[in-house]
């Protein structure tokens, strides 16, 4: 076991709090619902990148780079200055949802590039322009810019041609929990010298208004390079930096003056230290060296081409420190973190392989955020505080009262998405698994607490509707983080865990049968889904067409859901026979599902199209006809989903469960003929249960596998290549709506316009798509040789298509070989400079044709399942059928 891993024994045993200190900070926290305190919920507008400077915030802490505890009561991070922006840089800048022509985008460059699980060892880069930061440019250009444009990013503006900017990597390695040294080392890119101003800054966050912790904590001056941070709760911390650093103090309060035009309530103020740096300001410093925000000012001549470091380091004890061992400490943690990846990529022998893994496995530990939000504390105000305006007791998450979120929690994208969303958590904690089981665990079961889950069972959504609807995959998620934790720990299995998620899915499945089951017939209407404008319109107000929608994709969902709970139901019976009859209600539900699918409301209609052979909607208007909504999305792809090979030891000594099993199959033969052949057993004598008997799933597949359908280059397209010149259109209300293939950013203001479902390559349902494959498999074995691609007449069996479908994938990141990524698109700089080339930037979705990412570009939160692609789909030892794919492929 290396170091690491005993790190991270210790921190689950509570030896030792390794975890205690992490990267929890959030990249934003301006224009969040949580900061938001207007009227109208206008979260963009309420608090914005121009205020956040001057204004203490109320849930959260942001910073760049960023540290803290994790109740984020004492924060650290670094701020520069490059002596001619009108601010500091301490935030990273970006465009509000209303600002950007394709929604909120972040507008800066920097990367997470290393991390162990304790984050005993922390390595990021951020590249600083040395002219000017082009805010004003990019903000104009992007609203002249529409939906049909693309984005406007900072590497176009120019500001990196000439290479004038600087490198800047931010470590952290800690020496013991909480010793921890931190080092921003500067390298100055251009051909001449350049002076650039560094602040790291510590404070701490705002809860001596709140009524819970009525003693201010104090930062105070102990000597020229030492500053103590003092809190009545935590007690002492020491900071030693390097050198002779002019120490600034100021306290974490708000500018009332500035931002709102009435009278401050303190003297000294949160932007004191921009004030200081960029106009000479001394006005809100404190003179006597103490208060709740402090930073040491460095300012650095570096020469052209060369780097300089400025250290610091915080402990917990007032012993003497001796600054040049944090050079050694930076060394040790960075060997531990070489050791902890050795073990995890020993397997994957390709070098390009394992850097692409190793920076999405550390984006998935930089992507972790203290979140903090009480709704009722939210809806009410804080006592003897300003008071919410009336309108917010009847509107946004007002029915989520209970709702008491205080947690380290992994983000989809710490800027762009700085809230949790919870079924891209359950598409994080697969790759986080194979990083660290207890965190992943732990993470799939705090959105089941109390605290979180609605007590009618509905599991939070993201903190602009807690009540949007998402994938019911969690069952999924734990399911496969039960294997993945059984198999890395030699055959043990973590029943508890498995034992505590059944009960609290129980619940939510209910709710789902109760709420998204209108009429009780098993035809589902989850509304959005996720999938934001995959529909004609807005799925979650179909009634404003006086319509209702009988959805493929929420009845597939659930048949997926109802197999998930079935095989947890199995699982737990290796420990309690008792959960035999928890798998037989699964069961059943799953066949009634099956069946209403074929024969909605016992009318006739099926959700599956045999013209087309393929899954549609199903649109009700009055008293009109039925009708189909022929869009060829993976809206008709995810009955793929629903599947569980079963093997017999499984359930051979279940004698209640076979029972009702085939007695269910023997009386309801219509619904027992719908799924996969149960009687007859496939490879090493597994059942299997599925939503696709032999004919439809060919038939899925065989337009799955299209290269003009679903199939690209990169992977699997969310709509046909067929709506490019076949775009599919309705009108309803005497409006036309109308879906086309899209394979970039998004020509709609559907959902904001900042995701796009109609074309491009999402990889949670690529992911997916493999998984489903890879059961099939499990069953079928070699005996189901399918077309791949469809049309070049060559069959192969359905894992080594699983396997080729992840290379697609993989090939987004990789050089070509003309040796670009396609993940950069035609940017030369980012293709080309060796100091772009190798840091990967992960984005949220990819274009459908050419592999280029788009959308939020920090999203290694289910992008990061490139790390599990990598590490499954690259044995030790090479398969004969792989070989067959490479031939296939050329």
């Amino acid at each position: 076991m290396n170091i690491e891993r005993l790190r991270l024994k210790e921190d689950q045993d509570r030896i030792k709090h390794w975890k205690k200190w992490g990267p929890y900070l959030t990249e934003r926290q301006w224009g969040t619902v949580r900061e938001d305190y207007s009227a109208d919920g206008s979260a963009w507008e309420n608090v914005t990148h121009e205020d956040a400077r001057s204004k203490a915030y109320r849930w959260g802490e942001e910073g760049l780079g960023g540290f803290s505890d994790h109740k984020q009561k004492l924060c650290l991070a670094w701020a520069f200055w490059n002596g001619k922006d009108p601010m500091i840089k301490e935030r990273l800048f970006g465009l509000t949802g209303n600002q950007g022509n394709h929604g909120e985008d972040v507008k800066e460059l920097y990367y997470y590039l290393d991390s162990t699980p304790t984050h005993s060892y922390m390595k990021m880069l951020y590249k600083y322009p040395q002219n000017e930061f082009p805010y004003k440019d990019l903000e104009e250009e992007n609203s002249r810019r529409g939906k049909l444009d693309p984005e406007y990013e900072i590497i176009d503006t120019g500001i990196f041609d000439q290479d004038e900017y600087f490198d800047i990597f931010i470590e952290y390695a800690k020496e013991d929990f909480e010793d921890i040294v931190s080092r921003a080392t500067i390298h100055n890119r251009s051909n001449e010298d350049a002076t650039i101003w560094v602040m790291p800054t510590i404070w701490f966050r705002k809860t001596w208004f709140t009524g819970h912790e009525p003693f201010l904590p104090k930062l105070s001056k102990k000597s020229e390079n030492q500053i103590l941070a003092f809190s009545p709760k935590s007690g002492n911390y020491h900071f030693h930096f390097d050198g002779n650093p002019e120490l600034l103090f100021c306290d974490n309060e708000t500018n009332r003056e500035k931002l709102y035009d009435i009278g401050n309530q303190k003297k000294f103020l949160k932007d004191a230290i921009n004030d200081y740096v960029v106009e000479g300001k001394t006005k809100h410093l404190n003179p006597d060296n103490f208060g709740t925000k402090a930073a040491g000012l460095y300012k650095i001549l570096i020469p052209a081409g060369k780097s300089k470091e400025v250290t610091f380091r915080m402990k917990r004890k007032s012993s003497p420190v001796n600054m040049e061992e944090c050079d050694e400490i930076i060394q040790n943690r960075l060997h531990d973190a070489d050791e902890f990846y050795l073990d995890l990529q020993g397997h994957v022998t390709d070098e390009e392989l394992r850097n692409i893994q190793r920076q999405a496995y550390a984006g998935m530990m930089w992507g972790k955020q203290f979140y903090y939000y009480n709704v009722e504390r939210w809806l009410e105000g804080d006592p003897g505080r300003y008071v919410p305006p009336v309108e917010r007791k009847k509107g946004r998450n007002h029915n989520w009262r209970h709702l008491q979120n205080y947690d380290i929690i992994s983000m989809p994208d710490k800027w762009e998405y700085p809230w949790y969303a919870a079924w891209d958590l359950a598409f994080h904690c697969i790759p986080i698994a194979r990083m660290d089981p207890q965190f992943a665990k732990d993470q799939l079961l705090v959105l089941l607490s109390e605290w979180y889950m609605h007590p009618n069972g509905q599991i939070p959504a993201y903190e602009w509707n807690f009540n949007d609807v998402n994938p019911p995959i969690h069952a999924y998620a734990i399911q496969r983080v039960f294997q993945i934790d059984r198999k890395m720990n030699g055959g043990e299995a973590d029943y508890e865990f498995l034992e505590r998620a059944l009960h609290k899915l129980m619940l939510n499945f209910t709710w789902w049968v109760n709420q998204k089951d209108s009429d009780g017939q098993n035809i589902f209407e989850g509304g959005f889904l996720g999938l934001d404008n995959v529909s004609l319109f807005d799925r979650s107000h179909v009634d404003q067409f006086g319509a209702k929608l009988e959805q493929a994709d929420a009845t597939s969902w659930m048949a997926m859901f109802c197999l998930n709970m079935l095989r947890i139901s199995l699982d737990l019976c290796e420990k309690n026979k008792v959960y035999q009859y928890t798998a037989t209600k699964f069961l059943e539900h799953f066949l009634y599902i099956a069946g209403a699918m074929n024969n909605i409301s016992g009318q006739n209609i099926s959700l599956w199209d045999d013209e087309d052979n393929f899954f549609y909607d199903v649109l009700h208007i009055d008293d009109k006809a039925p009708k189909r909504m022929k869009v060829r999305s993976i809206v008709g792809l995810i009955p793929l989903f629903a599947v569980e090979p079963i093997k017999e030891e499984m359930y051979e000594n279940l004698t209640e469960f076979k029972q009702r099993l085939d007695f269910f199959l023997k009386e309801k033969p219509k619904l027992a003929s719908l799924v996969s052949n149960w009687i007859e057993p496939g490879k090493d004598k597994r059942h299997l249960f599925s939503l696709l008997r032999g004919h439809r799933m060919k038939s899925l597949l065989n337009k799955l596998l299209d290269p003009e359908e679903f199939l690209s280059d990169y992977g699997i397209r969310s709509v046909s290549k067929y709506h490019k010149d076949h775009p599919y259109s309705m009108r309803l209300n005497g409006e036309k709506h109308t879906v086309k293939y899209t394979p970039g950013e998004s020509d709609t203001r559907m959902f904001g316009g900042n995701s796009n479902w109609r074309g491009p390559i999402w990889f949670p349902i690529n992911w997916l798509i493999m998984e489903s494959l890879k059961k099939f498999n499990y069953y079928y074995g070699g005996d189901f040789p399918i077309e791949y691609p469809t049309g070049s007449g060559k069959f192969i069996t359905l894992d080594i298509i699983a396997k080729e479908l992840s290379l697609r994938n993989i090939e987004i990141f990789k050089r070509n070989q003309e040796g670009k990524r396609p993940v950069f698109g035609e940017n030369e700089k980012m293709q080309n400079d060796p100091h772009f080339r190798d840091y990967i930037l992960f984005f949220e979705y990819f274009h459908g044709d050419n592999g280029k990412g788009l959308g939020s570009s920090h999203q290694t939160g289910w992008t990061g399942l490139i790390a599990e692609m990598i590490h499954k789909y690259f044995p030790r030892e090479e398969k004969v059928e792989d070989e067959v794919v490479t031939l296939f492929r050329s």
